[in-house]
């Protein structure tokens, strides 16, 4: 906090998102996920720049933007508690100015999708938590509108209706051209479901590209070795001193360690100091990177880098 007493929370921050994507906004906690996306909706006002959503300038004409994007943001208050849950999806379509009776059949798939079906009648105050988020959930796809933002979506919910989700939220960039933006800290959500990743780090982006590309970057760097037999003592150290060593494990007659290598150079020296020693390779296995992976270095390098050392 500086004399003025302002903290600055995001900084630099710019993306463009087009239609029909479903783009994952990761950050640790204190990155700048929630106030991004607040600024986004009209709910911050930001110190400097520009917000625009299908077109529509937000901080200038806040009521026109709303026409184009809804959201599920944290907590529970974001239904009406004391309608039942088919009442608050015609609730919020009609704020949208859709009338409900034309669209009966999309809410009660809508209903089935979430696992609702046997609850539609039932007031939001008598469900848990985890229902209340898929009534929000619900809510917020009966508005139809280009542009979802959900926050945790997937939090509380069961395997099979996680399942469904991610289903429809794919029809529904892929067949109604809807841009939706996820939240989450679950990166396997985030892979199964994303076509791009938006990385903040320190109120920065640190990575904005597809997740296949983000993967492709840490691919064929980490190794899994087997050796079927305890190899010398020197082995340990020479592999340590020469190459990134991220585990090693000793068992009664053998030992299985873990080893990042920077190209098919490195590969091949590492191929040939196991040889030199006469190490017996059981086996060479490459370690696949997942996204969460990814996330763990990319935030972590930008963490220490001399620009954040600094401030």
């Amino acid at each position: 906090m500086g004399e003025t007493g302002r903290i600055t929370a995001v900084d630099g921050v710019s993306f463009a998102i087009e239609s029909g994507q479903i783009v994952g906004l990761l950050g640790p906690n204190g990155a700048g996920k929630t106030t991004t996306v607040k600024t986004v909706l009209g709910l911050i006002t930001p110190t400097r720049g520009t917000v625009a959503v299908h077109g529509v300038p937000v901080h200038e004409h806040r009521s026109r933007a709303y026409n184009y994007m809804s959201a599920v943001l944290e907590g529970a208050r974001n239904v009406y508690w004391r309608l039942t849950v088919r009442e608050n999806l015609a609730f919020f379509a009609g704020l949208h100015g859709i009338d409900p009776r034309t669209r009966t059949d999309r809410h009660e798939a809508i209903l089935d999708t979430l696992g609702l079906t046997e609850k539609a009648d039932e007031p939001a105050k008598n469900l848990s938590r985890g229902m209340k988020q898929k009534v929000a959930l619900g809510c917020t796809l009966a508005r139809e509108t280009p542009v979802l933002f959900l926050d945790e979506p997937m939090l509380g919910l069961d395997v099979e209706t996680t399942r469904d989700l991610q289903t429809e939220l794919q029809r529904l960039a892929q067949e109604e051209d809807k841009t939706i933006v996820i939240t989450s800290h679950d990166m396997d959500i985030i892979e199964a479901v994303c076509d791009r990743v938006i990385v903040l780090s320190d109120g920065d982006i640190v990575a904005d590209d597809s997740v296949d590309n983000l993967l492709d970057v840490f691919q064929s760097q980490t190794y899994r070795v087997q050796l079927s037999e305890n190899p010398p003592a020197h082995l340990r150290e020479r592999l340590d001193a020469r190459f990134q060593l991220l585990d090693w494990r000793t068992g009664t007659t053998s030992v299985e360690f873990e080893i990042a290598l920077a190209g098919s150079a490195e590969f091949y020296e590492c191929v040939d100091v196991l040889q030199t020693a006469e190490a017996t390779v059981r086996s060479f296995t490459e370690i696949e990177p997942d996204l969460e992976d990814v996330f763990v270095e990319l935030t972590s390098a930008a963490s220490l880098s001399p620009e954040a050392a600094e401030s």
